[in-house]
């Protein structure tokens, strides 16, 4: 969200324009009409004009299909990580709810947990309580990092009938596509919650810093 209300910020001066002029438009009499053509043209000359500026600032992968979004998310993930301090891993906002290093191991093991169930199989080192047990930024970020290329590559591989595959889940079932969406949705959503951490605990996320 944040991203999205830079970029229309970003633009706002071209919309103002834009908004001014028809609002002008609107009321000029309708004897006048090859005038009012020649405004709308003019304007979008300039809103085309404004775009390839506005494209080219966009974070690779973004409106790129599933492979693209998964590289954004991805990418964020791992950018955050590496910014954070080793001292910040074991951060966490109230006792009893997971530090730093606990929601970036939470989302590797539900990584390869979730796509377990399209076929790849688990890592034989991927044990019961790691979520805990790991804590350092190194062995954070290589569970991390391995997670999130098991589903870059697994996804890369799969056929449109692999992605068709009957799934059942606890109650209910779904497909292999549908796990794929639930490990996307489920990488944002504690990307988001991992973006709070750091801002909370001093750490400026370094997409931020380019802006």
């Amino acid at each position: 969200m944040t991203f999205l209300f830079s970029c229309f910020h970003r633009t706002t001066p071209t919309v103002t324009v834009i908004e001014w002029s028809l609002g002008s438009v609107r009321h000029e009499r309708e004897g006048h009409t090859g005038e009012i053509m020649k405004k709308a043209f003019f304007l979008l000359l300039l809103f085309f004009a404004a775009r390839p500026t506005f494209a080219q600032n966009l974070p690779e992968g973004i409106w790129q299909g599933y492979d693209g979004e998964w590289r954004h998310v991805s990418a964020q993930l791992l950018a955050l990580a590496e910014a954070t301090p080793e001292e910040k891993f074991s951060w966490r906002p109230a006792p009893g709810v997971r530090s730093t290093s606990e929601v970036y191991m939470h989302i590797a093991i539900a990584n390869f947990g979730l796509l377990a169930f399209t076929g790849p199989k688990v890592p034989a080192d991927l044990k019961e309580g790691l979520e805990k047990s790991v804590t350092s930024k190194a062995e954070v970020i290589n569970w991390l990092k391995r997670s999130l290329d098991a589903v870059k590559q697994a996804h890369l591989a799969a056929t449109s009938k692999d992605l068709q595959r009957k799934v059942h889940i606890y109650d209910r079932d779904t497909n292999a596509d549908g796990m794929y969406l639930r490990i996307i949705v489920h990488a944002n959503e504690h990307m988001g919650q991992l973006v709070a951490y750091a801002r909370m605990s001093g750490v400026v996320p370094p997409w931020s810093k380019k802006e």
